[in-house]
């Protein structure tokens, strides 16, 4: 990790900087893959699923027999982990529910909003070497209390054609409808433009590599939502000498697993702790089986050492980390001054992978400093809002006049019209 000793603001964005994925020489294989599916259908998936995966699959759609292999296979102790987890996220996203609420802007004149749930959505989960079977429950418990009537899902298959276990036992456990052996950017395609196998949705969720990130990129030009910018996983932790330092290590080398483009940054007040951080990264580093992919992303990360209080905050707020652990002696007052983050673990025992698993929060979050103005997942990402407005004749004659007096400023005499030919039938 490189060191900068109490940088000056100006220099923040340039610090603040992630890993750049290298993304646009992918775009033409992308936009092959795209084109393909679209065309050809199931037939392209099963030829990128031998390429690309390595394995030959007929019957892209994972059977209930498969389910229930998957969940007699699975360990006691490990499903009851996933249900736990699966139910503290529930309660969470449960109470984010809203109430409609009805409003009399002008007598007469009563308006309202309503959030539906999106009927169709589509969630993208990698497998390979750490199948996220925790992101299932992110996205798929949500999915379920908005009432959204089709979940499909797609993963890679591994070289006996299967999905991992635990990724299906989460997916059944949470409701989803369809689950499909399809990964990479093909996956993405089949969900947006619809295949013989896989049906299309209108909003696509769920992380991947460059591969999948791009393709979500290129199929937003084609209309299909998704769910937030994609990048790079991160975590920033804020330190003084309060700290543990093997609990301040510990959760810089947990995100630092994730891949080798992650990024991990260290905010100190001083470097009486840094000694004793890094002593501890060094040894634990050894323990870990990722070791190769966690020195990597090291080497694209930082320790800032700011004095001032004030200052540290400030450039927390600049990075507008995804995640941010803040372990200092006034962590909650610190937190409550945060305006730029995807999600914040408050003080000595709150560590990320808390938040990753199972406090109830949701772990898909905005990275690549996007927290400065999106949020992370939430019940209202698998939902939208319409809005509704009633008027009585009493609404239509008090409101009426402003309509016609702006309309006819704007020139639009239609509109204009569309309110007088009202007014004019209530003076008859």
């Amino acid at each position: 990790m490189k060191i900068y000793n109490n940088p000056s603001p100006e220099t923040w964005s340039e610090l603040s900087k992630r890993p750049q994925l290298e993304l646009e020489f992918l775009d033409s294989s992308v936009r092959n893959v795209l084109n393909r599916v679209k065309k050809s259908g199931d037939d392209a998936l099963r030829e990128f699923t031998l390429q690309f995966d390595k394995v030959s699959i007929q019957e892209l759609r994972v059977s209930d027999a498969e389910l229930n292999e998957a969940e007699q296979s699975l360990p006691a102790s490990l499903k009851k982990a996933i249900t736990t987890a699966a139910a503290n996220i529930e309660k969470f996203h449960a109470v984010q529910k809203r109430d409609v609420l009805k409003v009399e802007t002008t007598p007469g004149v009563v308006c309202w909003r309503k959030g539906v749930a999106i009927e169709k959505v589509g969630i993208y989960i990698p497998g390979g070497s750490a199948p996220l079977f925790s992101t299932v429950l992110m996205l798929g418990v949500p999915a379920k209390l908005a009432g959204c009537k089709e979940v499909i899902l797609c993963s890679p298959p591994d070289k006996s054609g299967k999905i991992n276990a635990a990724i299906l036992f989460a997916a059944k456990l949470v409701g989803v409808t369809k689950i499909f052996k399809v990964g990479g950017a093909q996956a993405i395609a089949a969900m947006a433009f619809g295949t013989q196998s896989i049906p299309k949705v209108h909003k696509i969720f769920g992380p991947g590599n460059q591969y999948v990130t791009k393709a979500k990129q290129l199929v937003m030009e084609e209309g299909l939502a998704i769910d937030m910018p994609a990048g790079p996983s991160e975590v920033l932790v804020m330190a003084d000498e309060t700290a543990d330092a093997s609990f301040v290590a510990a959760d810089l080398l947990s995100q630092a697993e994730h891949g080798e483009d992650s990024q991990v940054m260290l905010v100190l007040n001083n470097e009486a702790i840094l000694a004793a951080i890094q002593e501890e990264i060094s040894q634990q580093l050894e323990q870990l089986p990722r070791k190769s992919i966690a020195e990597k992303s090291l080497a694209n990360s930082r320790v800032i050492i700011l004095a001032d209080e004030q200052k540290a905050l400030a450039f927390v707020n600049e990075y507008a980390p995804e995640h941010l652990i803040i372990n200092t002696k006034n962590a909650e007052a610190i937190a409550g001054a945060v305006i730029n983050a995807g999600s914040v673990f408050i003080g000595n025992y709150s560590p990320e992978a808390i938040g990753d698993y199972a406090s109830g929060t949701n772990h898909t979050l905005p990275t690549n400093g996007f927290a400065k103005a999106f949020a992370g997942v939430s019940l209202e990402s698998f939902m939208k809002y319409i809005t509704f407005q009633q008027l009585t004749e009493e609404g239509i004659r008090h409101l009426g006049p402003v309509v016609e007096e702006m309309a006819e400023a704007e020139q639009l005499a239609a509109h204009k019209h569309a309110v007088s030919v009202r007014l004019a039938r209530l003076k008859a």
